[in-house]
């Protein structure tokens, strides 16, 4: 008898009690905080705390919601490296990240060596996912997908023949340089001139004024954001007039402070753009107000990447059942999504592995504002082309 009334009275003492909430799922997330990618950074963020939200408003996954474990790599390899590995000690069955592709690669060997997942949202270099690792997934694209659209635009306008080619010099630069490369001698081009430079460099003049006696007819660019905007201003005062300024590398070309920064000089400038609000993605304005309330600010492409990739993460743990590392890892070949980042998929094709087949889009600064102009199918307006003369735009102003 005792014990029955121990038992009713403890079942009664449980049920008297508020239910706990279970467990959050602990990914981690490695990003530039601090630094000269802060910027990039905190769209990732965005976008990953969005997504988080969205996730978690839907029950989250396995009965648990998402809780994220955001380490700073302060925009260097090292502190990346230390992020990693703190990470890693902490059991999370996976790391996305980071920005920079000078950071990414020297990840992606590492959490490799550990067997721990990496899926990357951002970094554009090649070489990361060409030949890849079987730990390494990349959601957005590549520098040869930035140049494969380029290129399509490119041969739209039958008088262009020469091109220069001008890069940060950096895992990104020398990635889209040598997708340039291999575009050009594919397809006929001529290149007249090629430099890479220092992130930082304030005196852009020489190299453009080496640019001018060479009148390419196109000037094929990639540079962070803090190039970006004074390169472009330069090239104004030095009169550098190619028929087309295109950034084959998109990074702070596609970046609203790029408009701000570089004023009219913006005018006209091309970019490779992995999304855009107007884009055809279901979803993808409701994304972009949302982006908007988590910034307070204009969200860029890099907040999108993050998105779909923290959602993709969240099929593939659904898909395995569990937060096993290794389960996870072979749920993630079997994703398939469509989200308003667009499609997102690992597949292994053309030498790449794990690699998202994502489209890329071709956005225009026109009359101040970003423009999608390519491909036809998605865009929103048309190209203004060719770039005016600077002495033309200056008489009509």
């Amino acid at each position: 008898m005792r014990l029955r009334l121990f038992a009713i009275a403890a079942l009664l003492l449980c049920a008297s009690r508020p239910a706990s909430p279970a467990d959050p799922i602990r990914l981690g997330v490695i990003t530039s905080r601090s630094g000269s990618f802060a910027t990039f950074g905190a769209m990732e963020v965005a976008g990953y705390n969005v997504a988080a939200a969205e996730i978690n408003e839907k029950g989250g996954v396995l009965g648990r919601p998402i809780e994220l474990l955001i380490e700073d790599d302060a925009s260097n390899q090292n502190a990346g490296l230390a992020a990693a590995e703190k990470l890693a000690g902490q059991n999370v069955p996976v790391i996305l990240g980071a920005f920079a592709s000078s950071i990414t690669k020297p990840l992606a060997g590492y959490l490799s060596r550990l067997k721990v997942p990496l899926v990357n949202t951002n970094s554009a270099d090649t070489s990361i996912t060409k030949p890849g690792s079987p730990y390494v997934f990349r959601v957005g694209q590549t520098t040869d997908a930035y140049a494969d659209a380029s290129f399509d635009l490119i041969k739209s306008f039958p008088d262009l023949k020469t091109v220069a080619v001008l890069v940060s010099n950096d895992a990104l630069g020398h990635s889209t340089e040598a997708s340039v490369r291999e575009k050009c001698k594919k397809l006929g081009y001529e290149i007249v001139g090629a430099q890479a430079y220092d992130r930082g460099l304030t005196d852009f003049r020489p190299t453009l004024n080496g640019f001018k006696s060479a009148h390419p007819d196109v000037v094929a660019l990639s540079s962070y954001e803090e190039d970006a905007a004074t390169l472009l201003r330069q090239a104004k005062e030095v009169s550098l007039s190619p028929k087309m300024f295109i950034a084959v590398g998109a990074t702070g070309y596609a970046l609203p402070q790029f408009i701000t920064g570089a004023g009219d000089a913006a005018e006209y400038v091309f970019s490779a753009s992995p999304w855009r609000p107007e884009a055809k993605f279901p979803g993808a304005q409701d994304l972009y107000k949302r982006l908007v309330k988590e910034l307070n600010a204009e969200p860029s492409h890099h907040a999108a990447k993050s998105y779909g990739g923290l959602l993709a993460v969240a099929e593939a743990i659904k898909k395995a059942g569990s937060t096993d590392r290794e389960a996870i890892r072979k749920a993630l070949r079997e994703v398939k999504l469509m989200t308003a980042f667009g499609p997102v998929s690992f597949e292994d094709k053309n030498g790449f592995k794990n690699q998202n087949p994502a489209p890329s889009l071709l956005i225009q600064v026109q009359k101040g504002k970003f423009v999608v102009v390519w491909p036809k199918e998605v865009a929103s307006g048309k190209p203004a082309y060719p770039t005016p003369p600077w002495e033309k735009r200056r008489e009509s102003n």
